[in-house]
């Protein structure tokens, strides 16, 4: 299922009406972000009922709070930022060992966007994208999410750093890192099969 874009200055213009009680504004912003919330949560965790309670309680705390939400230059970013705290702190109620920003590895799983799979036939497509995932799956934690931010949710380097909570560099650092691995598994891959 498709879920709505609207452009960036489209979805501030929903956010300054959202904040001023405007439902139509919000329900835009619902349903153009619940299934990008979804899907970035699902990396984190495969507890379905724990993804749709999180992403209802933002919702419902959003409006609540609406008139005491300050301004954002990211729709995107302070949704995703409020989202993954959200989720940290329900996951870390259920693993006390788990730190504030860290997710524990074992919530970590990076899925293909199940929109682009009904629209792919060819075998040869569905074979890569297999061993990527494979590759994906392969990487260390923190280079999984940098490449997730980056070309899965179209996050630029500040916002990931931001999200991440590490400089720019490290940004720089943890993509270029994970190309690297990711082509040398490719490489890999193909040579085996």
């Amino acid at each position: 299922m498709a879920h709505l874009r609207y452009k960036q200055e489209e979805e501030l213009c929903f956010w300054d009406q959202f904040r001023k009680g405007d439902e139509n504004a919000y329900a835009c912003l619902y349903r153009s972000y619940v299934h990008i919330l979804y899907q970035y949560c699902s990396q984190f965790t495969i507890d379905k009922p724990l993804i749709k309670d999180c992403i209802h309680d933002l919702f419902v705390e959003l409006w609540k709070n609406r008139m005491t939400l300050g301004d954002t230059t990211s729709v995107r970013f302070y949704l995703m930022a409020s989202i993954k705290r959200k989720l940290v702190r329900h996951l870390n109620a259920q693993q006390k060992h788990t730190s504030n920003e860290d997710i524990p590895v074992e919530y970590w799983h990076i899925n293909t966007p199940s929109h682009e799979n009904h629209l792919i036939s060819e075998e040869e497509f569905e074979s890569t994208n297999q061993h990527l995932n494979v590759a994906i799956n392969g990487l260390p934690r923190r280079q999984r999410e940098a490449i997730f931010l980056k070309f899965y949710m179209n996050l630029n380097n500040h916002e990931i750093a931001d999200l991440m909570k590490i400089n720019i560099q490290s940004v720089y650092n943890l993509v270029f890192g994970a190309l690297g691995n990711l082509k040398k598994q490719m490489t890999l891959d193909r040579l085996t099969f």
